[in-house]
């Protein structure tokens, strides 16, 4: 698992609880897998079709840096499945996992377009 981005839980981000709420947490996993699948997809118009279940083993408070690990778990014709997992920086204590997101390669006119990649692809070996 490679973890690409790092986020400090502020105030805004706790629930009534005064922990790291799970749909703000959610919406992160969904910004990094849309951005991991843009960029190994070399295409701007990705989108969220599935996330399998998301299971919460810790939780994090106000003032936590948190840092959120995808990897590809397969490539489909027009998709491409990721796995996440979201863990305490200092700590290294996991937060969240998701085994299965599935983000769908979005061609002009709207429906999915088959990619053509079928391997993890790093930028630097793109230049």
């Amino acid at each position: 698992m490679r973890f690409h981005t790092r986020k400090w839980v502020k105030p805004e981000d706790l629930n009534a609880n005064g922990t790291l709420f799970g749909g703000r947490l959610l919406e992160w996993i969904d910004e990094e897998a849309a951005i991991y699948s843009i960029i190994q997809l070399e295409n701007q118009k990705v989108v969220t079709k599935f996330m399998s279940e998301i299971d919460f083993k810790s939780s994090a408070k106000q003032g936590d840096i948190v840092e959120i690990g995808i990897d590809v778990v397969k490539f489909g014709r027009a998709s491409l499945v990721l796995g996440a997992e979201v863990r305490n920086k200092m700590t290294r204590e996991t937060i969240i996992t998701i085994s299965n997101i599935v983000m769908v390669n979005i061609g002009p006119d709207g429906k999915a377009l088959p990619h053509g990649k079928t391997e993890i692809e790093y930028v630097a070996d793109r230049l």
